[in-house]
């Protein structure tokens, strides 16, 4: 969070002011001793004098240069104007360090004579070297920390946008989906009712029971990341009967999954999809009826049936396969796996413990 105040810039970042604090009254400390050899105990001796005049020229360095910085990125906020900001923030930063640095010392001689004898053998242009050398590498320690920060903080909200535009990228497959799916299965699950109804009522009663359970499910987790498998595995159940009733013996699916990956989890909706993308893409009939088994193999969901193309028209999308894919990196590193056989095809999906 941005703190307010006169110092308030969003370009800047993060919050400089105990920054601030402490690295200009420690550069004016240091500079004295580094660039013009000053010492406490033999000449030439640092005094309050020259620490005042070097925090006062640091001050207006720093300030000045992270002025300087705030308004070049608000004039070229883009990427592509990165090159462009940094040559012309650095020529107007090199300008206004010398500038300043001299008009101070001139503005300040008075104040601290570097004439003086404590300053035996000093000449005007050795003075002027070094207090420009001091100025100039204040100037490369403020841009190097404030253009470093800048670049994490974008490099995070680069990060933190592009995920977010990940998630809305998947919820929205994840609802057309639905809206593709929910229509047609529902046709198809209305028309084996109306055919089920005059036959076996208590069987139609049932079937409505497991139609209701799907679909509170699906509504259930719509804004769920990972739920247990558990209850994908009790939906499924639904889903499997639903499937049953309407294809009879043409479809036959086996269930094995052992009772100590129930806590697991796994994205929802997962295994109906896969289902229901092995119906959609293979024959089931009474010559060839389709087999399909869950189970757990290496610590993955499978889910596995006897391959038996439909000559298909159009190409299958593969959009819901590639969105369990796509759910599962922003859960876990393990990936989602596709085997195709001459005979059988399988999907096998992530259990997150």
């Amino acid at each position: 969070m941005y703190y307010k105040g006169i110092f308030y810039s969003p370009k800047i970042g993060f919050d400089d002011r105990k920054l601030m604090a402490l690295m200009i009254p420690l550069l004016a400390l240091l500079i004295p001793f580094v660039f013009f050899g000053l010492r406490l105990h033999r000449q030439p001796y640092f005094n309050h004098k020259i620490y005042i005049t070097t925090l006062i020229t640091t001050s207006v360095v720093w300030l000045g240069n992270r002025g300087i910085m705030i308004w070049s990125r608000t004039k070229y906020p883009l990427y592509e104007e990165t090159k462009k900001r940094i040559k012309i923030q650095t020529v107007i930063m090199l300008f206004f360090t010398f500038f300043s640095t001299n008009m101070l010392g001139w503005s300040l001689k008075g104040y601290c004579d570097f004439e003086d004898p404590n300053f035996p053998g000093r000449s005007l242009g050795d003075i002027l070297f070094n207090s420009n050398s001091a100025s100039l590498f204040s100037t490369l320690a403020v841009a190097a920390i404030y253009e470093s920060r800048y670049f994490m903080s974008q490099l995070r909200h680069s990060v933190e946008e592009k995920e977010m535009l990940k998630r809305e990228s998947l919820m929205a497959q994840l609802n057309a989906l639905k809206t593709q799916v929910n229509p047609h299965f529902l046709f198809n699950n209305l028309n084996t009712l109306c055919s089920i109804i005059p036959e076996n009522p208590k069987q139609a009663v049932a079937f409505v029971q497991e139609l209701s359970k799907v679909y509170r499910h699906i509504l259930e987790v719509k804004d769920e990341t990972s739920i247990p498998l558990r209850e994908e595995m009790e939906v499924l159940q639904a889903y499997a009967f639903l499937l049953q009733t309407r294809f009879g013996e043409n479809l036959q699916i086996e269930i094995k999954v052992p009772a100590a990956n129930m806590e697991d989890k796994v994205v929802p909706l997962s295994l109906q999809l896969l289902m229901e993308n092995a119906i959609k893409h293979n024959i089931v009939s009474q010559d060839r009826p389709l087999q399909i088994l869950v189970t757990v193999k290496d610590g993955k969901l499978m889910v596995s049936n006897n391959l038996q193309k439909k000559n298909q028209l159009i190409e299958s999308t593969g959009i819901g396969l590639n969105n369990i894919r796509n759910r599962y990196k922003m859960l876990t590193s393990q990936t989602v796996e596709v085997i195709e056989l001459a005979e059988s095809f399988s999907v096998s999906i992530p259990l997150i413990a």
